[in-house]
């Protein structure tokens, strides 16, 4: 198989290789970062788009202007990093290899969500639940002022659990289909979800493409991840597997989304704690769908033990795509 340039071992290597530069350096704050480049594109394009909206807009017109906004930022990942990567090889292959791992990487956030996990945690072991709270806020748009400890905690652990698949399974898989080009698109399609998919009165018709072509990619990702969380909570650290396939099967379909509810789920049967319910959204309460079992209350040690089942997660698919990747030399 060839695709961009590249054999599909050609495409498992680099892949595997991004996995261990995002694991070392994570993922810069640079003002030329790729995913912060989405970012500003897509708020420019939502301006102009949307301007004078309260002459034309309906809901028809609205579903409209964000399929443009969706199809031309995904569009426009792809074809540039399409252009990066022939450009590169042009100047010599180990080039074209050299920049198509970094922007993979540039596309997973292993590390980054690790970092930002901990912002949580370390501030709740020295009892400063007021830092907790604003580096809550910082990874959920939920309300966070009034949170207790075990909700800030609750918070983190479920950031963690649902961007195991859209920080770090779905962008892998994609690279290892497609490489660069194809990982910047997928992560261009969970950028637009992140910042328009929502549903409320401001992006509830807008924001529908980008909000259901996220649930299109991500769908086979969570799946897998149904079953690469709970083994490698097994394999490498002690947690149950068993639970927490049980818990996929008893909860995962509750869940709003239709991806979120696996990993979050297969996080909370793992560690035998109950994820969901009552979160606050601009002074509004809303009800989550409860994962898992309340076998104990939630502790901050949590925190830390989700982000061990991310990066065993992160082991076992490096195992795999590396297994993978001697299969088919």
């Amino acid at each position: 198989m060839i695709c961009f340039g590249y054999s599909w071992p050609e495409l498992l290597l680099m892949s595997a290789a991004a996995i261990v530069v995002d694991l070392l350096l994570g993922d810069p704050k640079w003002p030329t970062h790729p995913v912060i480049r989405i970012g500003q594109w897509i708020g420019w394009l939502e301006r102009r788009l949307r301007r004078d909206e309260a002459k034309w807009a309906t809901p028809s017109r609205l579903r409209a202007r964000g399929i443009v906004l969706t199809v031309t930022t995904v569009a426009l990942a792809a074809g540039i990093m399409m252009a990066a990567v022939w450009f590169a090889n042009w100047i010599h292959p180990w080039v074209g290899y050299a920049v198509s791992v970094w922007f993979i990487s540039t596309t997973i956030a292993v590390k980054g969500l690790k970092d930002a996990a901990m912002l949580v945690y370390k501030p709740l072991v020295r009892g400063d639940l007021n830092e907790a709270r604003k580096y809550v806020g910082y990874i959920v748009s939920r309300d966070t002022q009034q949170l207790n400890e075990p909700q800030a905690v609750r918070a983190a652990v479920e950031t963690v659990a649902e961007n195991t698949v859209d920080a770090f399974l779905s962008p892998l898989i994609f690279a290892m289909l497609g490489g660069a080009p194809l990982a910047m698109a997928y992560r261009a399609a969970n950028t637009l979800d992140s910042m328009v998919g929502y549903r409320n009165d401001r992006y509830l018709h807008f924001g529908w493409s980008s909000a259901r072509l996220d649930d299109v990619l991500n769908y086979i990702p969570a799946r897998i991840s149904a079953v690469i969380m709970p083994l490698a909570a097994m394999f490498f650290t002690g947690m149950s597997a068993k639970n927490g396939w049980k818990a996929i099967s008893a909860f995962a379909s509750k869940h709003p989304s239709p991806n979120s509810g696996i990993p979050e789920s297969a996080v909370a049967g793992a560690l035998g704690i109950e994820l969901g319910g009552i979160n606050h959204y601009f002074g509004h309460s809303s009800e989550r769908a409860r994962m898992g079992w309340p076998l104990r209350s939630l502790e901050a040690n949590d925190i830390l033990r989700t982000v061990k089942l991310l990066y065993a997660s992160c082991g076992l698919m490096m195992i795999g795509v590396l297994g993978l990747w001697w299969a088919v030399q």
